[in-house]
C-alpha cells in the first residue's frame, strides 16, 4: 500500500489521481481542517467517475508533525511520496517553515525508516538547488546559504531525506520547476494565473524552469517503479522568462499582456507600500525580498540527467499553460 502526504495540493492531489487510475492501493493524509472538495475538483478535470475514484482513496486524519497521528498512517504501507510542504518567501513564517518542511520530513524519514518501508520519494524544488554562473544549473552545482526562507528549509529538508538514505532507506529526490496545474488557484501558478487576471501592467525580468504537473507525477511514479534510488533529478521542462510566460497566461485569458518591466527599484518601492498597507490593515504581506530577489534572477536549469535516466519527453509548457487557463476561466 502507498502513503501520500501533502494530497491537497497540487502534486499531491494529481499524482492521487495517477495512483487511483492505475489501480494503487493508497492512503492519503489529511490534517484535521483540510478541504477535501478540491481533490473531486481537479479529479472532475481528468474524469467523469471523479466520486468513485475519490472513494477509493482511503483518507487517514493525521499531520507529520504528529508522531501518532504517523504511527497509525504507516501501519501497512509498503512505498510513500511525501508532497506535504509549506510555501512562504516571507521571513516572518521561518518557524513554520522550519517546522513543517524540515521536521516534517525527518518525521517521514525516522517514521519510514522504523517502518522498514521499500520506497520513498520526496517532493523537493529548484529553489533548493544552489546556483552558479555557469549555466544551465544542474544537480551538481553548490548550495549556498541563502536569506529565502523557503529555499532554506527545502535545502534543509533534502538533508533528512539524505540522513535517511545514509541509514538504508530507499530514497529519491525529484527538484522540479514552477509546477503549472489546475485546481489552485491561491497557490503557487494558479496564484500568479489569478493574479494575470486581475490585470498586470508590469513584469518582472526574471527567468526559471517550468514544467506541467502531470509531468511531475509521472516521473515521480517511473522512478519509483524502476528502484531508481540515492539521486536527486531536477525537473523542468522549459526555461522561460516570465515575461513570456505571463504574455501567454494573459493572451489565453483574452487580456492586455503588460509591456512594462518592472525594475528592481520599482520593486522595493512596491515592498514598502506592501509593507505600510500590512501595518495599517493588519493584512499578511504579499511581498518580500525574497519574493522580488527570485523575480529578478535569471536562472536556466538543465534537465539532461532525468531525460537520459529515463528517456522522457516532457510536454510543451504551451499546452499546459492552455489546458490551465482553460479550466481557470471554466
Amino acid at each position: 500500500m502507498i502513503l501520500v502526504t501533502g494530497g491537497t495540493g497540487l502534486v499531491g492531489c494529481h499524482l492521487l489521481y495517477f495512483l487511483i487510475k492505475n489501480n494503487k492501493k493508497i492512503k492519503a493524509l489529511h490534517r484535521k481542517n483540510s478541504q477535501l472538495d478540491i481533490i473531486k475538483k481537479v479529479f472532475s478535470y481528468h474524469s467523469e467517475n471523479y466520486e468513485e475514484l475519490f472513494e477509493k482513496i482511503n483518507w487517514i486524519e493525521g499531520d507529520i508533525n504528529d508522531l501518532v497521528s504517523l504511527s497509525n498512517a504507516f501501519k501497512d504501507i509498503t512505498e510513500v511520496y511525501h508532497c506535504a510542504a509549506f510555501i512562504s518567501f516571507d521571513s516572518k513564517d521561518f518557524k513554520s517553515l522550519e517546522k513543517i518542511n524540515v521536521e516534517g520530513t525527518a518525521n517521514m524519514v525516522n517514521c519510514s525508516l522504523d517502518n522498514k518501508i521499500e520506497k520513498f520519494c520526496h517532493i523537493s524544488s529548484i529553489a533548493a538547488i544552489g546556483e552558479t554562473k555557469i549555466k544551465p544549473i544542474d544537480e551538481d552545482c553548490e548550495w549556498k546559504e541563502t536569506s529565502n526562507p523557503y529555499s532554506q528549509t527545502k535545502y534543509n529538508a533534502e538533508m533528512e531525506v539524505w540522513r535517511g538514505i545514509s541509514e538504508g532507506l530507499n530514497a529519491v529526490i525529484v527538484n522540479p520547476g514552477l509546477i503549472i496545474g489546475s485546481g489552485f488557484w491561491k497557490r503557487g501558478s494558479g496564484a500568479i494565473i489569478t493574479q494575470i487576471s486581475r490585470g498586470m501592467k508590469y513584469y518582472p525580468p526574471g527567468k526559471t524552469g517550468f514544467i506541467c504537473v502531470e509531468d511531475v507525477v509521472k516521473i515521480m511514479v517511473e522512478l519509483m517503479n524502476k528502484n531508481i534510488f540515492s539521486e536527486r533529478f531536477i525537473l523542468i521542462s522549459e526555461n522561460w522568462t516570465q515575461k513570456k510566460f505571463i504574455s501567454l497566461v494573459s493572451d489565453h485569458l483574452s487580456l492586455n499582456p503588460p509591456k512594462k518591466r518592472a525594475s528592481k527599484s520599482l520593486m522595493m518601492l512596491a515592498l514598502f507600500l506592501d509593507f505600510s498597507r500590512s501595518l495599517i490593515l493588519n493584512k499578511r504581506r504579499r511581498l518580500s525580498k525574497a519574493i522580488i530577489e527570485s523575480s529578478n534572477s535569471k536562472n536556466e536549469y538543465s534537465n539532461k540527467k532525468i531525460v537520459s535516466k529515463l528517456n522522457y519527453k516532457f510536454k510543451k509548457i504551451e499546452k499546459a499553460i492552455e489546458e490551465t487557463c482553460l479550466n481557470f476561466k471554466n
